[in-house]
Parts: C-alpha cells; structure tokens; sequence
C-alpha cells in the first residue's frame, strides 16, 4: 500500500503538541509491517529544518487572488526517519520560526490563506507523480479541504476516488472563515457549497468530516466526546459515526526509551530506584526546589484546555495547607500564565519552580526523573505525556477524559492500576488526587511495585499501526 500523510507537523522537523509526535512515528510503524508510507509537510524555519538537505523534485506556481505564488516540494535527503519525508515550500508563507504563532505567541495573521497554499500546492504535486499513493491520511483542520477538493474543484478532478482518512487530533481549532474570503479557495462547483459550509461560514473541519472516507480520532473515548461537545459540531459528529473510529494513539518506543534514551542523563539498568534517584538529581539542576519530596512535574503548553490554569490556585492551596511535595513546570503558552507563574516561583521558591520554555531534552529528563505528572485537562484527545510518563517509571495523575480515561486506569488500594484518576475540572478534585500521590508516595515499598508495574505496560504504536493498516486495506 501506497500511503501519503499530509500534515502541518511532524516530530522532529516541527512540532507544536500530539499531532507531532504521532505523523513523526506512525508512518515510520507502518513502513516496518510493509506499507510503503511518506509524509509531507511545509518547511518551516525550524532549527531542525535548516539543518537539513534537500533535494528539489517539482517546482510550480499558485494561482491565488492576490496573486502568482511559486514554491517547490522538496525531499529530504538520506531520511533517518524511517519514511520518507517531503515539504512544501512557499517563500513568505512557512519559512518562518514558528509553527502556528510568532514570536510574541501571537496566531500568524494569514495561517488560513497559507494552509489552503500548502494544501494546493501537495494536490498539484501529487497530480504530476507517476505512482499516486492509492491513500491521502490528513490531519487535522489544516488539511481539511483537501477530501473535498479532490472530488469538487476541477484542477484537482485527476485525483477524484482516490480514498481518503481524516485524523481528528484537536477537535478545538476547526480553521473555520468567513464567506467573503471564499477567494481563498482555488475554483469549486457551486452545487458544492454546502460540503464547504457550516453555521455561515466556510469550516476546514467540518469539510474534511464530511468528505473523508473515512474518520478517526486519535482516542475511543474522544470520537464518544467529539459527539457531545465539539463548538458546534456535535450533530456532524452524530451523523458521521457510521465512517468513524477512534483509534488509540501508540508511542514511539525507540524515541522514548529509558535504557537508551540520549537525552537523559542515566540510562536504566537493571535498578529502577537507582535510575530514577540519578535522574531526579538530574531534574534538580533545573529546578529548586526540595529533593526529600515527591516531585509532581506538569510538561506542556499553558493553555486552558490542558488545564494550565488551575494550576496557581491548586498549588498555592496545597501549599498553604502544609501540602509536602515539590512541583516542577515545563511548557509555554499564555503570556499571562507565564506572569503568574514567574510570581509564583518567588513566592514558592523551593516548593515550585518553572522553566517557560519548549525544551525536548529537558521534557524527557523530567519523564524520567519525576515520581508523578499531572494532567488535569479539560480536553485530552489522546495524551502521549501520560504514555511516556509510563515507560519512564512517572505516575500519571489524570482527569478522566478522552485518551486519558482510556490508557489511565486507576490504582486501587492494593496498587492495582497505573495512575491516579479524578473526574471533575476544580481545585478541589485535583486536589485530592494529589494528596492521595503523596500518600503513596510514602508507601515505598507499594510505590515501587506500581513503579515497576507501570514500566511493563504495552502501549507501543504496533497495535495502532495494524488498525489503520486495516482501515487502508478495506479503503483501498
């Protein structure tokens, strides 16, 4: 099978959150049970980027309302990354520092106009290949048209039956505009309009949802939330279910392996206490604060839907109320989050500290050196943070929802299960589910059972590769 993920991001020439992590392992999964699987993506001004070499196979032109636009797709030379990998670029639309914000994290002013370039631009690639891939696998709102442009807009009509998936990863952000930009598009049939609308408006997600073949989110328990909350497209959700599956996203156990991984600073052995005591130390350059307790890190972007802003109030509470343990913060995101939390670690030194920064190497040291990480997300599709939190010996302590229910079992009072589990967004529920890590945290000898249990968990992509290699098989 010939398969051609079409993504706005892959780990590790660009990454911005899961949908990252997982166009950057599955193919290369994929490849391994013998599908022949490429990704394509834009070049961004990514450090990892313009380190790279590329070879040019294609050069054209846009036709756009404002104009003629070049760009050129380009494949990178001698992949390492088990798939090849092929970018778009459009001078003054992607070579730029950021994925989706600049440099005040600020979303870019045209990122609707250059995702419908990007979009055209692997369309016309595609229509000019001697070997077309039998499936185009989309993700995400930022290649949402293109199920539809394939089918209803005649540049593209060459390419009409050809299957495609639509991979929900972020159900949040719909890439959703006006009318009055429908300029935007390259020329449609008119009596396809309605594939294109919702509520009003043109909706990239909502388009891709309709015209897919196929719909898959990254969790069973998200495609079950999608049906009831999704900003306005819940009836859509509903209505598509008979095309649906949630699939549950695996991780890259090569990458995100304790015996091996190169961005820690001690490799496991055959003593889990000794790697996680030398890895903590490790954390502790980064971070002051106390090391005779437990340390609850929280790795990832500071934003409401990840529940970032619970956070002050959580632990300025626990803190207050002779709490014991240490937090240790990793991510960036609201500017205003960011004010805050550099107040806190003044006002919490020793018991709290932060690094307001995306930083893999420091992510991965913190995995393996922390004894909890806490997600108390309001939304969680999947969540990989909880997965590799598992393989490197690190509790989760999660809220039940979307991915998170479905890969966190709770742990009962004899240490059966892999993580603490709570239900509700509040202060208080989050609460307890810290007080009952810290408890188990006294209890060495359970906690090092659970250590150890944890770590011995399956959550590999192979099973998730096998069930899309599936979908393909009857697709195609």
């Amino acid at each position: 099978m010939k398969i051609l993920h079409i993504s706005a991001e892959c780990y590790p020439a660009a990454k911005a959150g899961g949908l990252g992590d997982v166009v950057g392992a599955l193919p290369k999964y994929l490849n391994k049970a013998g599908s022949d699987t490429a990704v394509i993506m834009p070049k961004y001004s990514t450090k990892w980027m313009l380190a790279q070499t590329f070879n040019t196979l294609f050069t054209s032109e846009l036709e756009t309302a404002t104009g003629i636009l070049p760009f050129s797709i380009q494949q990178l030379r001698d992949s390492p990354l088990g798939f090849d990998l092929y970018v778009v670029d459009i001078p003054g639309r992607f070579d730029r520092p950021g994925v989706y914000l600049d440099e005040e994290g600020q979303p870019w002013e045209d990122e609707t106009m250059r995702a419908v370039n990007f979009q055209e631009a692997v369309l016309q690639w595609i229509l000019q290949l001697a070997e077309r891939p039998e499936i185009l696998h989309c993700h995400d709102h930022h290649t949402g048209f293109i199920p539809f442009l394939i089918n209803h807009s005649l540049p593209y009509r060459a390419l009409k039956g050809t299957p495609t998936v639509f991979t929900i990863h972020n159900g949040a952000y719909h890439g959703d505009f006006g009318w009055e930009k429908s300029y935007y598009l390259p020329p449609f049939e008119s009596s396809a309009k309605g594939l294109l609308d919702w509520s009003g408006g043109i909706n990239a997600l909502a388009t891709g949802i309709k015209c897919c073949w196929k719909l898959t989110t990254v969790s069973p328990g998200y495609m079950e939330e999608l049906c009831q909350h999704s900003n306005g497209l819940e009836w859509l959700f509903n209505n598509e279910t008979t095309k649906a599956k949630g699939i549950l996203n695996g991780i890259d156990t090569q990458v995100w392996n304790p015996a091996t991984d190169p961005l820690i600073d001690r490799h496991l052995k055959k003593s889990i206490p000794r790697y996680k005591s030398a890895n903590k130390k490790a954390v502790l350059q980064h971070f002051n604060v106390n090391p005779a307790l437990p340390l609850i890190t929280f790795i990832g972007r500071l934003v409401t839907e990840k529940g970032a802003d619970i956070l002050p109030d959580l632990i300025g509470r626990f803190l207050q109320s002779g709490g014991q343990a240490s937090f240790a913060l990793l991510g960036t995101g609201d500017p205003r989050l960011h004010e805050v939390f550099e107040e806190m670690r003044k006002r919490h030194s020793t018991f709290f500290d932060a690094r307001l920064e995306y930083n893999e190497k420091l992510a991965h040291q913190l995995y393996a050196g922390s004894d909890f990480l806490l997600m108390p997300s309001r939304v969680e599709p999947c969540g990989l943070n909880q997965l590799y939190a598992l393989r490197y010996g690190t509790v989760p302590i999660v809220r039940s929802v979307g991915g998170l229910k479905d890969t966190i079992k709770d742990l009962d009072k004899k240490g059966n299960g892999s993580g603490i589990r709570f239900d509700h967004f509040s202060v208080s529920s989050t609460f307890t589910a810290i007080t009952r890590a810290v408890e188990l945290y006294k209890n060495k000898k359970q906690f090092a059972d659970i250590r150890k249990n944890i770590m011995r968990l399956d959550f590999s992509w192979e099973k998730s590769a096998a069930a899309y290699a599936e979908i393909y098989r009857e697709l195609i």
